[in-house]
């Protein structure tokens, strides 16, 4: 997974869309996934690194993932 090459994205959770001017912000979830995509990590390895950081059971961990990745391609922010 990575986000396209024209998306901006910062250390603290900004993403930013120069071709729609859109720009969002994530929680600390968030950011840590945003830094595996430009590691680019595989699904499997954001889950490990990030239920090995939180308190969070794995079911839910790949829902809420599977959430947020929906709402990055529904603002056509993922290469894929």
């Amino acid at each position: 997974m990575k986000f396209k090459k024209n998306i901006a994205t910062s250390d603290t959770g900004f993403v930013f869309n120069p071709g729609s001017g859109d720009s969002f912000s994530s929680n600390q979830i968030g950011t840590d996934i945003i830094a595996c995509f430009k590691e680019d990590k595989s699904r499997q390895e954001i889950i490990e690194l990030i239920s090995d950081k939180y308190d969070v059971e794995r079911n839910q961990l790949e829902k809420d993932l599977e959430d947020f990745l929906t709402q990055l391609r529904e603002h056509n922010l993922l290469e894929e």
